[in-house]
């Protein structure tokens, strides 16, 4: 059969250089562009895209073409410096062009035997995460996944295989209000019942209520349930808390309770002295989940999942097909779809690796501290500020506060509408994502400033903007 994905060596070169030219240009100007593109409906973007599969070649720069016209700009970019919302994704060049070999490379990384410098990368890296976060390097071990998600559906997999063996009939997991999504979906997808679920309220700093909790685990037990998990928060998506580590360990030891810490967005504030801080208590968790491409500025998709006992991972989800029964490999030669749900998967250690070595674990250190120390500076603006309210004070990086002017005597539901609207403006002109989050039944902007190249001017001049809007909506709803 002809080969029909051949290309000659200088075509290969000629389209691989355009494609790097175009993404080094991007990184070069990302500061010029709008980081919102601009809203297109799906019938806008089906009078573009949708058409019958070609049975006939195009050629391969008339393709690359109408990408970068068509799928490009319509596009919002997370790593611009004014994408304040959910948790942004700065990356970084080095593991961009590194995530890029890995892939032209077609590098699998499930097997010892078939990559064996794949796995060693993946052991290395794993063991560096866990030096940071005081787990045991020699019996602890991790993997990782395609993001958080993974990570905790893995996480709690395990601890259900653990604590609760093939009968979870009785088994109750528990978790605060704040917890992330993931974890629900992660919950639901293990097949638990509504009543096995406890949704523990937080408190006025969004930290779970540790007699609630108490409480909960007591009632359960009186009534012959099986109490077998609690998911902490190290770092909460709505507003960066962490949940007290120290108090929680101490609850889950006495009880014979899983901890799983999930510190997707802020585990990586363990880089910087005052994140060290926060997350006292982290390293008594029995598994946490990391995201480096969150706060460890690595480019999607890349979660980790750390255990402090790495056999409790293989006697979860290793098994043995006679199809791959000449791979095995002896015991220090760890196959890691032996760690996880994936059979396959790509090199996703390669980027973690070679963006730590050419950096330096310092550069993502002082990033993490300034990212930290600027959300603190924009929280000093805004209280000195007699028009804005700081509704959750600055932790890790994440800040909610709203448009509230000291001289103005406005209902809840006015101030609600007044955020709401400023948002939408600023989204409309698509020059900043800056959306909204709901705390205490308030519609409050919610600003998450992880981005290295992000500066005081930045949030400064969207700040202003808003000031104006919200004069302006005001205004109107007052000849209204």
């Amino acid at each position: 059969m002809k080969n029909h994905f051949d290309m000659s060596l200088e075509d290969m070169k000629s389209y691989g250089y355009k494609i790097v030219d175009l993404i080094a240009e991007h990184w070069n100007s990302i500061q010029t562009k709008k980081p919102f593109a601009e809203p297109k409906t799906r019938d806008d973007l089906d009078k573009i895209f949708l058409e019958a599969a070609p049975e006939q070649p195009t050629e391969a720069n008339k393709v690359l073409d109408f990408i970068v016209e068509n799928v490009l700009p319509n596009s919002t970019y997370t790593m611009h410096p004014k994408f304040y919302s959910f948790v942004p994704g700065p990356s970084n060049f080095i593991s961009t062009m590194a995530d890029t070999l890995a892939t032209g490379f077609n590098i699998f990384s499930g097997g010892w035997l078939v990559s064996s410098a794949a796995a060693e990368l993946e052991i290395v890296t794993i063991n560096w995460l866990l030096k940071m976060f005081n787990f045991p390097i020699k019996q602890g071990g991790g993997i990782f996944t395609s993001g958080g998600s993974m990570a905790n559906l893995t996480a709690l997999v395990t601890a259900r295989r653990i604590k609760c063996g093939d009968d979870f009939s009785k088994a109750v997991i528990y978790l605060s209000d704040q917890a992330h999504s993931s974890n629900i979906k992660a919950i639901r997808i293990l097949g638990f019942k509504k009543e096995q679920i406890r949704i523990i309220p937080t408190d006025f700093e969004f930290r779970i209520g540790i007699n609630k909790l108490k409480n909960a685990i007591a009632k359960d037990k009186l009534e012959g349930l099986q109490p077998f998990c609690f998911i902490a928060n190290a770092g909460t998506t709505n507003t960066g808390t962490v949940d007290p580590l120290h108090e929680i360990a101490d609850i889950c030891e006495d009880e014979n309770i899983w901890l799983h810490v999930d510190g997707a967005y802020g585990g990586a504030a363990i880089l910087a002295k005052k994140g060290q801080r926060m997350l006292r208590g982290i390293e008594r968790a029995d598994s946490l989940t990391v995201d480096p491409h969150k706060w460890f500025f690595q480019p999607y998709e890349i979660g980790c999942l750390l255990v402090k006992d790495a056999s409790w991972l293989s006697g979860t989800f290793s098994e043995k097909p006679e199809y791959l029964r000449d791979v095995e490999g002896n015991e220090s030669e760890i196959n890691f779809y032996d760690y996880g749900v994936q059979l396959t998967r790509r090199l996703r250690a390669l980027k973690f690796y070679t963006s730590i070595q050419t950096y330096g674990l310092a550069a993502f250190r002082d990033a993490v501290t300034y990212n930290i120390e600027l959300t603190e500076k924009v929280e000093e603006h805004l209280r000195n500020s007699k028009v804005w309210e700081v509704v959750s004070p600055a932790t890790l990086a994440v800040i909610n506060f709203r448009y509230h002017p000291i001289n103005e005597n406005l209902e809840e539901k006015v101030i609600d509408e007044l955020n709401q609207k400023i948002s939408q403006r600023v989204m409309e002109t698509r020059e900043a994502v800056f959306v909204t989050t709901i705390l205490n039944k308030q519609i409050v902007l919610r600003m998450c400033l992880i981005n290295p190249k992000t500066t005081f001017e930045d949030v400064f001049d969207t700040l202003t903007n808003c000031e104006q809007y919200g004069k302006e909506i005001l205004n109107s709803l007052k000849t209204t």
